[in-house]
This record gives C-alpha cells, structure tokens and sequence, in this order.
C-alpha cells in the first residue's frame, strides 16, 4: 500500500501491519532441579535460571503479572538410572513442579516436556538395548507412563520431544483410558538434530554419554521428511505441532502452516537465544533485533512460540517500548 497523502503514516502501518506479536504468544521454558532456596543462573542462558520448586512462586508470580500465558518444564532430577524412573515417579521433580505452580496460580497453563534423556544415565531419548540402540516400543510404554503421571500432577499440556515413532498414539490412548481425554498433545514433530541445542543440554543434564540422537531426531537436509513427521503425528491426534529450532528452520515452518491446518509452535531454541543475547550484550547487534526475529517466526505461521526472549519482551509490551 502506498500511503503518500496521509498525514500520519506510522499510525496507519501500525494498523494495516500482517504479522503482529502478543505476550499471549509466548511459553516460557522453566529449568527445575532438586534442592531447597535454588535460583542460579545458567552460564551458558544468561538470564535464565535453575530453580527449585520452593523458589517457583516468585517466579510464576513475575510471569502471570507480565501476562505470558503458559510455561513449559524441564526438570533435573538428582537421581538417573538406565530407564529413567524419576521422569514418571509420583514425587518427581516435574510433578512436584506442576502442584506448586497450580497452588500458586491457574492463570498460568503448564506444559511439561516428556521425554527420557534429562532422567537416564546415558542421556539418550528411551530404553536403550544391548547394541545401545534406542528401542522404539518399549520408550513408547515409558513415555506413557511419564505423560500419565504429569497429568495426574496437573498438567494442562503434554509435549513428547522425543522422536519416537507412534508416541503421540500412545500418549493420547493413555491419557484417555487415564480419564484426560482433554489434556491436549503439543508434539514436537518436526525437531530437527541440530548444533543450536547446545546450550539446553547443559542446563538440562542432558547431553549423551555416547553417540548422538540422529536416529531418532530428522536430518536438517530434510524437508520432505518433516511434512511426513508432521502429517503422522496430526493422523495420531496431535493438537499442537512444534517445529525445532526457529530461525534456521522457517522456510519449514512455513511450508507446514501452508500444508496443514493445525495449531503451530517454534520452538526458539536455546542457541538461538544465547546467540543474539551475547550480541545484543556486546553492542554488536541493536536489541530490536530479538523482536524482529520472533516476528519472523509468526510470519511464516506459528501461533505460539516458545522462548526464552519472552519475559523480556512482555516487559517492554508492557513498559510501550514495544
């Protein structure tokens, strides 16, 4: 549109823009571990933090008053074993987690991550067999009972970041003969091997011992490969589909949004934050281009993103910086 007769022009690109960003957009990741008077920042996130489940309520409290809707939980247990036990146990770190954040508020929802790799010695993503290969139907089973027990704790969102073929299925059976047949699936569906991970996995505890997950995570050559992922876990009842990473991924989020009509989610991963974090924090690059950066990502067609940019961006919406 060409606007050269009107008088205030800024108001009316304002008005006419197509992409737009609300703090109603965002998930904010929230790291839990073990111990008592926890917040520590993580080196390698600065401005993202550990805590323990004692330290959550001022944290949930900040969130709900900067009016960011959902969190999503990644917890690390003090304990690891060969098939993960704490992920599904009654008292485990996320599900103590989910009962302290709904005692603190219910105008948050809460997302939990299910998968195996931050509750196994080994770190990989399921049960591994005597060659160290991931067995793909018996993870299933365990994912099962992981996503059973977060929803059993209160969670209103199930997200399986795991990669393994037919989970979703699983995952929505039992959940349904569980009695939440309106717990949602938010399935990490098109979550690519990727170097931008680096970051989580040390704040998560959970980069391999051995090997890597490319025999479960997709090729980044690949997009034909995510349409498929993406086709087969919607035919599986997923409710959301996240697509992993964001930024270098778009051209793959967007040829999804143009494919399938579902609710999409980027992920803006950890390397992509620690990146153009570290560069606005020397001056090489100007701080508008965090906001810039996540209007890509809705340009090309997610609803909702998860971020770690998110309280601080919900604080200058806030503040009308933004």
């Amino acid at each position: 549109m060409r606007m050269r007769r009107v008088r205030n022009k800024k108001i009316l690109r304002e008005m006419v823009r197509e992409s737009r960003l609300s703090v109603k957009d965002f998930i904010y990741p929230l790291f839990v571990v073990e111990g008592e008077d926890i917040k520590r920042e993580i080196p390698s996130l600065p401005g993202v933090y550990h805590f323990s489940v004692d330290r959550l309520e001022e944290e949930i409290l900040e969130l709900v008053d900067l009016g960011i809707p959902a969190v999503i939980l990644f917890g690390l247990p003090q304990h690891k074993d060969a098939h993960g036990s704490q992920a599904y146990a009654e008292d485990g770190i996320i599900q103590r987690a989910i009962r302290k954040i709904k005692e603190v508020s219910r105008d948050i929802l809460v997302v939990t991550d299910v998968c195996m790799c931050e509750y196994t010695d080994h770190g990989h993503c399921g049960i591994l067999n005597e060659d160290g290969n991931v067995e793909n139907d018996l993870t299933v089973s365990y994912l099962e009972k992981i996503s059973l027990s977060h929803a059993r704790a209160g969670a209103d969102i199930i997200a399986p970041s795991d990669m393994m073929d037919f989970r979703v299925k699983g995952i929505r059976r039992a959940l349904d003969e569980g009695g939440f047949e309106d717990v949602p699936i938010m399935a990490y569906s098109a979550k690519f091997a990727s170097s931008y991970y680096g970051p989580f996995r040390d704040a998560a505890g959970s980069a391999p011992s051995f090997g890597d997950r490319k025999a479960y995570q997709m090729d980044f050559h690949n997009s034909d490969e995510a349409m498929v992922e993406i086709e087969l876990d919607l035919d599986e009842d997923a409710d959301f589909v996240i697509v992993k990473p964001a930024l270098a991924y778009l051209d793959i989020l967007q040829r999804a949004s143009e494919t399938f009509n579902t609710r999409f989610v980027a992920y803006n991963v950890s390397g992509e934050y620690a990146m153009l974090k570290n560069a606005v924090d020397q001056g090489i690059l100007a701080p508008e281009v965090i906001y810039e950066s996540l209007i890509a990502m809705k340009r090309a067609g997610a609803q909702l993103i998860i971020s770690y940019h998110a309280k601080e961006v919900a604080l200058q919406m806030k503040e009308g910086r933004l």
